[in-house]
C-alpha cells in the first residue's frame, strides 16, 4: 500500500502505476467478456499470459514516453543555465527514472539562480570599483596638471622677469612633476605585483633590526613634529622572519610615516612584534588622530583616501597602502588595521618563520 500513497513518486514509478491502471481496465475488461459470453477458457494461463504481456507493453511505453517527454524538457533547462556544451551520453543528460529528476533538476536551476545573482552582484560592484578607479585616477593626475600649467602660463605671462616668483613657480611645479612621476610609479608596480611579474627575494632577515633602519631613515621627520620613535616592551630582540626584505622595509616605511603624517605631535610611534607560533605579527601604533570605523573597509583600496583635501595636501600618491596590502599578499600573510577617532591606529601585518633546517 505504501508503494502507491508515496508523496514524491519517480518518473519509474509513475510509469509503474500507469501501466497498473491500464493492466487492471484490461483485466476487467476481460472478465466481463467472459462473464457476458461464458467463455471460461479465456481466462486461462492464456488470458493470464495476455494480462502480463500487456503490463509489461504498457510499462515500457510509459517509460519510454516519459523518458521522452522529461529529457526534452530537462535539455531545454540544461541548454538554458549550462555555457559549455553537452555530448551525447553525458551524465547531465542522461535520464535515470528511478531518481527525482525534477527535484535534481530543480536544485540545479536554484544554485544556477545563485549562482547569477552573485556573479551580477560581483559584476556591479567591479562595475562601481571600476568608475570609483577611474574616477580617482583621473582626479590625482589632474590636479598636478593643472597645477603645472598654472605655473608655466604664469611664467609665461612675465613672471620670469621676477627671479624670486620664478624660482618658487618652478620649484612648484617640479614638486608636481614628481607627485606625477610617483603615481605612475606606484600604478606600475601595483600592476606588476597582480599580475605575479614582480619577484620577490626571500631570505632570512631580523626584522626588528630592520625596523631600526627605518626609525633612522625617519628620525629626521618624526623631530619635525616631535613625535618619539620606540619598541614595545618585549620588542628590544631580534625576530627572523622569512621574506623579501626590501619589499617588507617598503612596507615599515608606509606605516611609520603615515604614523607621523597622522599622528599629533609630541606624539610616539611604537613599533611591537609579537611570537604567533608559525608567524610574527608587527604591529606599527600611534597616537594621532585615528581612523572613522567607517572608512576601515575600505583603506586599502586604491586612491582611497580618509580625508581627501588634508590628504592630498601632504602628499603621497594615494597608492601607499594598496601597495602595502599588494606586497604582504604575495608573501601569502596577512595585513589589517584598527583604529579609533582620537585615539589613534594600529596598523599590523604578519610573516612566515625561517623555515628550521
Amino acid at each position: 500500500m505504501q508503494f502507491f500513497t508515496k508523496k514524491n513518486p519517480t518518473p519509474r514509478d509513475l510509469a509503474l502505476y500507469s501501466a497498473l491502471v491500464v493492466t487492471g481496465v484490461f483485466f476487467i475488461i476481460e472478465i466481463i467478456v467472459v462473464l457476458i459470453s461464458n467463455d471460461y477458457g479465456r481466462a486461462s494461463v492464456l488470458g493470464l499470459l495476455q494480462t502480463i504481456i500487456v503490463f509489461g507493453a504498457t510499462f515500457m511505453v510509459f517509460q519510454f514516453a516519459l523518458t521522452r517527454f522529461i529529457y526534452r524538457r530537462i535539455k531545454i533547462v540544461y541548454k538554458t543555465i549550462h555555457h559549455l556544451k553537452r555530448a551525447k551520453g553525458d551524465p547531465m543528460m542522461t535520464i535515470d527514472l528511478r531518481n527525482h529528476i525534477i527535484d535534481e533538476v530543480e536544485k540545479e536551476v536554484i544554485n544556477w539562480s545563485k549562482k547569477q545573482n552573485k556573479e551580477i552582484e560581483s559584476l556591479k560592484e567591479m562595475e562601481e570599483y571600476r568608475k570609483n578607479l577611474l574616477g580617482n585616477i583621473s582626479h590625482e593626475l589632474k590636479t598636478p596638471i593643472f597645477n603645472i600649467q598654472g605655473y608655466l602660463y604664469t611664467l609665461q605671462d612675465g613672471a620670469m622677469e621676477d627671479p624670486k616668483i620664478a624660482e618658487r613657480y618652478l620649484s612648484r611645479a617640479i614638486s608636481n612633476v614628481e607627485r606625477l612621476g610617483t603615481i605612475v610609479a606606484d600604478l606600475e608596480q601595483i600592476s606588476q605585483l597582480e599580475a605575479g611579474e614582480l619577484t620577490l627575494d626571500f631570505q632570512k632577515f631580523d626584522i626588528q633590526f630592520l625596523t631600526k633602519e627605518v626609525f633612522e631613515d625617519l628620525e629626521i621627520k618624526a623631530a619635525e613634529k616631535s613625535i618619539k620613535l620606540n619598541f614595545k616592551e618585549g620588542s628590544q630582540k631580534p625576530f627572523q622572519v622569512y621574506g623579501d626584505r626590501e619589499r617588507i622595509r617598503q612596507v615599515l616605511i608606509n606605516f611609520v610615516n603615515n604614523s607621523i603624517k597622522y599622528g599629533k605631535k609630541g606624539g610616539t610611534t611604537r613599533v611591537g612584534f609579537y611570537d604567533m607560533g608559525n608567524e610574527i605579527l608587527t604591529e606599527v601604533t600611534d597616537d594621532g588622530i585615528g581612523i572613522d570605523e567607517k572608512h576601515l573597509p575600505r583603506l586599502f583600496e586604491r586612491f582611497y583616501r580618509v580625508d581627501k583635501g588634508r590628504s592630498r595636501d601632504m602628499g603621497g600618491s594615494g597608492l601607499g597602502l594598496s601597495i602595502v596590502k599588494h606586497i604582504i599578499e604575495a608573501h601569502k600573510q596577512n595585513v589589517n588595521v584598527r583604529s579609533r577617532v582620537g585615539v589613534g591606529s594600529t596598523f599590523g601585518f604578519t610573516l612566515s618563520k625561517p623555515k628550521k633546517t
